[in-house]
């Protein structure tokens, strides 16, 4: 087997078209074509079949995409030591993250691993982190989630083998202006909150997953925007918000918005990678340096 080999079999099993791999790697799609026939001729097994959601892995390509990522990972990882060159990690985070969590996590990398480099790579989405990541184009991802397992937030997770650490939680606040008229009051519950204008972003926030599984939907959801859209909207007295409480930190001490008494769970800062990339050295102690105080 060729290194370019397995290249393109992992594009041909992320893409699931040839003419899609052959795009993403720059290469004709015969190319593609050929390199896949070359790769089943010297393992005397097909690869793929095709199905309705174009090419599939036959129970032999799904073996050797588990092997593919391992040789792939460990052949980057000769040529940096030959090249004696620092180990890079490639880490992904969500941008609501980007100036709250994402320096205290590289803070830690830092102090536990002041031997590695670190790319950060930030998102509005999480489904194209946890592409990426499934993809091998990130090493991990930090993202917001609930709960014991992936996607207890309420976002599908993929169906890859994904492990992850919870480094520290992440505290909400449902805030108001200080106008509004349930400012003030005590030991609210979320039948309180019943045709209340809540600001929202769109379904795949985490912070509309949040409101789903704390508040219910009693309040009416008004689509505002991103973070600041929403925090601005519900100053200006438009409706109450559900958002991290580092978010509003500023706008709390200034008086512009108010805690508004109802008890909240805190969400989760989660770091998640692939579970079959551990073999890749020293990656999942790197990894684990990220949750250490």
């Amino acid at each position: 087997m060729e290194l370019r080999q397995l290249r393109t079999f992992e594009a041909v099993v992320r893409h699931r078209t040839v003419t899609e791999a052959a795009a993403a790697l720059d290469l004709a799609p015969s190319s593609v074509s050929q390199q896949i026939r070359t790769l089943e001729d010297a393992l005397g097994v097909p690869l793929f079949v095709r199905g309705p959601r174009g090419m599939e892995p036959t129970p032999a390509g799904e073996r050797l995409r588990r092997w593919a990522r391992t040789l792939l990972d460990t052949a980057e990882q000769a040529v940096l030591d030959v090249r004696d060159q620092r180990r890079r990690l490639r880490l992904g985070a969500l941008e609501t993250l980007a100036g709250s969590h994402v320096p205290l996590v590289l803070a830690r990398l830092a102090e536990h691993r002041p031997d590695i480099d670190v790319d950060v790579h930030c998102d509005r989405a999480r489904q194209g982190l946890l592409t990426d990541v499934v993809a091998g184009r990130l090493d991990a991802a930090l993202l917001l989630d609930a709960g014991e397992h992936l996607g207890g937030l309420g976002f599908p997770a993929p169906p890859e083998p994904l492990a992850f650490v919870d480094l520290d939680p992440v505290p909400l606040a449902l805030v108001a202006a200080p106008t509004h008229p349930l400012a003030g009051r005590a030991a609210l519950t979320p039948a309180d909150l019943d045709r209340e204008r809540l600001l929202v972003n769109v379904p795949e926030c985490s912070f509309w997953m949040a409101g789903e599984r704390i508040l219910g939907t009693g309040p009416e959801r008004v689509r505002a925007g991103g973070v600041p859209v929403m925090r601005a909207w519900a100053e200006h007295g438009l409706g109450i918000c559900l958002l991290p409480r580092f978010a509003v930190a500023d706008s709390l001490r200034a008086g512009t918005l108010v805690r508004l008494d109802l008890p909240l769970p805190a969400l989760t800062l989660r770091l998640v990678w692939r579970e079959d990339r551990e073999s890749q050295p020293d990656l999942r102690d790197i990894l684990y340096a990220a949750s250490r105080p």
